[in-house]
């Protein structure tokens, strides 16, 4: 099953994080593509942030969605990710984006992500990835970017 993971952080060394992250996931899903890294601001939070380094990967899972998120939860804590307010400035941040096309909503996860759609820091790298791609109930991510502008 296609898998579409965002990746950020915009603490410590925030780069090397995400390469770091991106090293593990890789141990977890069989991993076809990842963009560059994009340096963005802060979303939804005030500027007083520093601006976080964000990518996008795409690979193939047989991991069930609930196992998914808990193996990158894992990435995450074993990386330093602590949580303390949502938005909070953070070590690395992994997010399952859409995962074969699956909709789910449950309390630990809703699929397809349910902001992806306007998070510029999502949808500009998984374009060059995959500029053919859509979002489950959403359409065409060219389409969403574009409204973004």
């Amino acid at each position: 099953m296609k898998a579409v993971i965002a990746l950020g952080a915009n603490l410590g060394e925030p780069r090397s994080q995400v390469l770091s992250a991106i090293e593990e996931i890789k141990k977890l899903l069989n991993v076809n593509k990842v963009s560059s890294l994009y340096e963005t601001a802060p979303f939804g939070v005030p500027d007083s942030q520093p601006n976080y380094i964000n990518a996008v990967l795409t690979g193939e899972t047989d991991h069930k969605p609930l196992d998914l998120m808990k193996a990158l939860l894992e990435v995450e804590n074993a990386l330093g990710r602590t949580r303390s307010f949502q938005n909070a400035a953070r070590l690395i941040d992994i997010d399952i984006i859409d995962l074969g096309g699956l909709f789910l909503e449950s309390e630990p996860l809703t699929l397809p992500h349910p902001r992806a759609h306007e998070r510029r820091f999502v949808l500009e790298p998984w374009f060059e990835i995959d500029p053919e791609a859509h979002l489950p109930g959403r359409g065409p991510i060219s389409a969403l970017l574009a409204a973004l502008n």
